[in-house]
């Protein structure tokens, strides 16, 4: 009698829809980790892209902004302050 239990159950580890269930959720899990990895890392890289263009660039752009209008002589509007806000806190 217990030899059969032990057999069920060796039977019902080995059955190849156990196996098929099993892998496929494997391999959609290890997509779907990788599909946040790569989530997270593009939003970090927009993040350090839109400070730096805050940071670095709209200074440079105002400023020959300023010089052209200078040099046709538009009246030119103050600039807006820039200010970066980091949520994260780092």
């Amino acid at each position: 009698m217990k030899l059969l239990q032990v057999y069920n159950h060796m039977r019902a580890l080995i059955d190849p829809y156990w196996w098929t269930v099993g892998s496929a959720s494997i391999v959609q899990f290890v997509l779907f980790l990788r599909w946040l990895y790569r989530r997270v890392r593009n939003d970090e890289m927009t993040r350090a892209f839109v400070e730096d263009m805050a940071t670095n660039h709209l200074p440079h752009i105002y400023s020959l902004l300023e010089r052209l209008c200078e040099q046709r002589g538009i009246e030119r509007a103050p600039l807006p302050p820039i200010r970066w806000v980091d949520w994260h806190g780092n």
